[in-house]
């Protein structure tokens, strides 16, 4: 009987033999010991790891600590409670409640209480609007019982076109969606973009909810259909939990990322649910300890984390546990991209008890990512990817080539393991 660490060596090099674009270095440290030191699964217990814990009771005390709030959704709220109808939201679909919404905001951000409610059985149609702190409570409280839908005029997006919903600078905020939707209204911009209509030129789109330096934020809930690009982008916060947020839009949409996660620290996904037609789950430049379990994903592209920017420096992405996925019909599976002609490293990434249904491009390292109309050129500079784990990775490829590591030849992947990779 061979020993494991020299059956999985095996494994590798049958692997880099077979795959003329694969320049892989592997190391039998620091991971190798990871797989000895991990027991089987049981979701009562800490993950052992130097990712943190996501545990049964960690989740179940994150559910119950958002209190339900089914009884309230009409103008009669709690006392202290700011209900957008208060001034004067129509909540009809065809009229304009930007106005109304900026007016209950800063009720809410100036008062003791803070808990901000959008009524149920209601649309309230609202153009891009921040939601600004810092509020006066030490914790703020948005439910969204009723609808929340986007200008579809582009014109409305001129002074910025990158956010509809942007959340900025609120500490120990909570959003509470279950009940809810936000509907980002992206068809004329999907309709628009370069990538569905070819003569049209390439330009940015709104990314429908965006928290900026919120630290201490929950999410509970929150579901976001259609959104014009990004569906939730959470930048530059610390401290992040996030469950079950629900994302759908049509395969075919572009660029509509499900999650994205960008310069934040401790970011925890528990249970999403993403259709959509970009990446389900990403997480990229300066971002670290972000774990994302539960995730049910497809379509879409998968899950990917890289630096996507070549040209300059870039902050690390490190620390990252995907734990607990299932993949249907997505274009890829679990995927690390980086740009040529960028700098940092992609380091300790861990991807285990994932399901792959009928997944194109299960696994991929790429570290000459291009996704621009022109061909990128050749460079000598690269992002490095290091130490990175795959295991128990199971299920059905819709491609031959179920695993691809197109790496760097200047600055080869490093510390690569696999283990029980069962791929058909």
């Amino acid at each position: 009987m061979l020993p494991q660490s020299l059956l999985l060596s095996l494994f590798f090099c049958t692997f880099i033999i077979s795959s003329p674009f694969c320049y892989s270095s592997f190391l039998d440290e620091p991971l190798s010991n990871f797989f000895e030191r991990t027991p089987a699964y049981n979701p009562s217990t800490a993950y052992p790891s130097y990712l943190g814990t996501i545990d049964k009771e960690r989740v179940d005390g994150f559910k119950g600590s958002l209190e339900r709030y089914d009884h309230l959704g009409t103008p009669a709220t709690s006392l202290g409670e700011v209900n957008v109808e208060d001034f004067r939201a129509e909540g009809v679909g065809d009229t304009d409640d930007t106005e109304a919404f900026k007016k209950a905001w800063k009720e809410t951000c100036s008062s003791d209480t803070a808990v901000l409610v959008v009524p149920k059985d209601k649309t309230y149609n609202v153009k891009p609007i921040t939601f600004s702190g810092p509020c006066k409570s030490d914790s703020v409280t948005l439910k969204i019982l009723g609808k929340i839908e986007a200008s579809d005029n582009p014109a409305d997006y001129a002074s910025d076109l990158s956010h509809w919903l942007l959340f900025r600078n609120i500490q120990n905020f909570q959003v509470e969606g279950d009940q809810g939707i936000i509907d980002g209204k992206g068809e004329i911009w999907w309709e628009n973009s370069c990538k569905i209509n070819k003569a049209k030129p390439c330009t940015k789109a709104p990314t429908a909810v965006s928290f900026v330096q919120c630290d201490n934020l929950k999410l509970h809930g929150l579901r976001v259909y259609n959104a014009q690009e990004m569906h939730v982008s959470i930048e530059k916060s610390v401290n992040v939990e996030a469950f079950n947020v629900i994302v759908t839009s049509p395969e075919t949409s572009p660029n509509t990322e499900g999650i994205h996660v960008t310069s934040s620290e401790n970011v925890h996904t528990i249970e999403p649910v993403i259709k959509t037609g970009d990446d389900c789950i990403s997480i990229v430049d300066g971002s670290k300890n972000v774990e994302a379990t539960g995730v049910t994903c497809g379509p879409g592209h998968g899950i990917s984390v890289g630096i996507l920017e070549g040209g300059k420096p870039k902050a690390p992405v490190s620390n990252v546990l995907v734990d607990h996925a299932t993949l249907t019909g997505t274009n890829f599976g679990v995927r690390i991209k980086t740009w040529q002609g960028g700098s940092g490293n992609v380091d300790n990434i861990v991807f285990e008890h994932v399901k792959m249904k009928g997944v194109s491009n299960p696994i991929i390292i790429d570290q000459n990512y291009c996704d621009q109309e022109t061909a990128c050129k050749d460079q000598d500079s690269s992002v490095q990817i290091r130490n990175v784990i795959y295991k128990d990775i199971t299920g059905t490829s819709a491609t031959k080539k179920t695993t691809i590591f197109n790496c760097s030849k200047t600055f080869p992947c490093q510390g690569i393991m696999l283990k029980g990779i069962n791929l058909s």
